[in-house]
């Protein structure tokens, strides 16, 4: 792992313990901002000595690293449901560009598997950020919360089992015939297609 994969990985992490952190005054906030421009200038400066895909690998880890410590810092700054989804969303945004990015390393179903599996991922945050921003909403009685988050679960499973499906799907394309058609339809079954 490079240390600017693991200096984006810190700050992820870092975002997510701030993120419920109480909220900041303005000045603290223009601070951060600054903090954040100058981060993403170092990380960026850091790749331009880089080459070919190593070197935009680089750049979406700096890219995801300033995007999430943007969300993370408006979460904080105003603390609401909203910014909250907002946050997880970038995380999940910034881990699926350097996925995407990563893949290109790659060629053929290799890729595409690679692809689909980033997606997948992506799908499952984004879904688990909506289950999320469910749960925190208040609601008139615990009963409605109930029903409204059961709902928000059996949406974001459909969802993530039809990227899972996909993903499978994918790697069932590198094989030819028989083999083709049962990996098919164990990826039908698995999913519930």
């Amino acid at each position: 792992m490079t240390s600017l994969t693991r200096n984006f990985v810190a700050l992820m992490a870092a975002g997510m313990v701030a993120s419920v952190s109480m909220a900041m005054q303005p000045a603290e906030h223009t601070a951060a901002k600054e903090r954040i421009s100058a981060d993403y200038k170092m990380h960026k400066d850091k790749c331009s000595a880089m080459h070919g895909n190593a070197k935009d690998i680089c750049m979406q880890e700096a890219k995801g690293a300033e995007k999430v410590a943007k969300a993370e810092l408006e979460a904080q700054y105003r603390p609401s449901d909203k910014t909250q989804y907002k946050a997880r969303v970038a995380h999940a945004d910034a881990a699926y560009d350097v996925a995407k990015e990563k893949c290109d390393d790659l060629t053929g179903n290799a890729k595409d598997v690679c692809r689909k599996d980033a997606k997948a991922a992506h799908v499952r945050a984004v879904e688990n950020a909506k289950v999320a921003q469910v749960q925190a909403q208040p609601a008139a009685t615990a009963a409605e919360k109930g029903a409204a988050v059961a709902e928000a679960r059996k949406d974001a499973a459909a969802e993530k089992r039809e990227a899972d499906y996909k993903a499978a799907a994918e790697r069932c394309d590198a094989m030819t015939g028989d083999l083709k058609a049962k990996c098919v339809d164990d990826a039908k079954r698995m999913y519930a297609q």
